[in-house]
């Protein structure tokens, strides 16, 4: 199971947090990875000035990168990090 922890403070919030966990949630569904995939809010993950901060589990691979994602990269994200780990 990987865990997608998405920032719902203030900064985050006003930069699309929301949108950005609606879009997560639709292409888990049309994916049906929703046995695979849970999104959890967070607050605060300490990059507040680089956009929707998102963390994905412990992430070993990254040494516990914080993705910065927008609405209007979140599709490039899912791609490139949820479904590549579910492929590894």
């Amino acid at each position: 199971m990987i865990c997608v922890s998405i920032c719902l403070g203030s900064a985050c919030h006003l930069k699309g947090s929301y949108t950005v966990i609606s879009t997560l949630q639709s292409l888990i569904k049309e994916h049906t990875l929703e046995e695979s995939v849970e999104i959890k809010a967070a607050f605060c993950l300490g990059h507040c000035t680089k956009g929707v901060s998102v963390k994905i589990d412990d992430d070993t691979i990254n040494n516990n990168k914080i993705y910065s994602v927008s609405p209007s990269t979140v599709i490039d994200f899912f791609n490139e990090e949820i479904i590549r780990r579910l492929t590894i």
